[in-house]
């Protein structure tokens, strides 16, 4: 990502994280370190470490759902509109604006302003065109 070097632009990219357990149970871990232990040797596995923030786990759905996915999916709607795998639901109530399932993204401008959303089958690369028009527009 050599094109998004912080030199070549006035604002640079950060990345974050937000571990979820409400979508078939797939963040089992109780903590930091065990999630971290998760991606470390066994998925993706192979020694990795995350080189952007990892927060705590949080729940990005239902009554109890963290208020910054509440202000994130206010200001960008579901991409589609439907929440494709409805089977795997376990938060209540189920609204129209929630997070469909794993890995879906956000991209948020330098003033913190959610600009677009992005489904889980986007991969990071598909979003180097609007990550970089974001950049020069800061």
């Amino acid at each position: 990502m050599k094109e998004l070097n912080q030199k070549n632009y006035r604002c640079g990219l950060n990345i974050l994280a937000f571990p979820c357990n409400q979508f078939l149970n797939q963040e089992p871990g109780a903590n930091e370190k065990e999630i971290m232990n998760g991606l470390k040797w066994v998925r993706p596995g192979n020694g990795f470490v995350p080189n952007f923030p990892l927060f705590q786990k949080i729940r990005v759905n239902g009554a109890w759902e963290d208020p910054i996915y509440t202000y994130l999916k206010s200001l960008c709607p579901l991409p589609g509109g439907v929440i494709s795998r409805y089977v795997a639901v376990s938060w209540n109530p189920v609204r129209s604006e929630d997070i469909s399932w794993n890995f879906e993204k956000f991209l948020v401008d330098h003033n913190g302003f959610p600009v677009k959303r992005y489904l889980p089958s986007t991969k990071p690369f598909d979003l180097l065109g609007d990550i970089r028009n974001l950049m020069q527009r800061c």
